[in-house]
């Protein structure tokens, strides 16, 4: 077989993939898709590696298989974690700053600065001045 046949089949796998990993919403879809880079990623290595005859191929290939298994284990756990609060697996309505230390929670970011701010009001008579207030009087 031609060497050129196995290129131009990873070359339409792993741009299907892309077209995957960029339209789909769904975490395991976009999942799969990714896998099916890495598959397509280990198809040139072999080919490469039957081409040449040399052993690199086949250990660069083994290295994908592992790095895969692992990034599966991850991303599903990921994937579940982000179902068990959200009901969903759809990826539009994930943020960066989602969580609990989002900028969204004003309350919290309030609650610190009442206070700090009441803390040196309340020291006694006898205390460093905190606020510029203080320090006037």
């Amino acid at each position: 077989m031609h060497p050129v046949i196995p290129y131009v089949i990873a070359a339409l796998l792993f741009g299907i993939a892309c077209y995957g990993v960029l339209v789909r919403r769904n975490a395991v879809l976009l999942l799969m898709a990714v896998e099916l880079m890495l598959n397509a990623v280990n198809l040139v290595l072999v080919t490469a590696d039957a081409t040449i005859g040399a052993t690199t191929g086949q250990v660069f290939t083994l290295f994908v298989i592992v790095l895969a298994a692992a990034e599966i284990g991850v991303a599903l756990a990921i994937v579940l974690q982000l179902y068990r609060l959200r009901r969903s697996v759809v990826t539009d309505g994930i943020g960066v700053t989602d969580g609990p230390d989002s900028p969204d929670d004003s309350d919290a970011t309030d609650q610190t600065a009442g206070d700090a701010a009441t803390a040196g009001a309340s020291d006694g008579p006898g205390s460093e001045p905190t606020t510029r207030s203080e320090v006037d009087a």
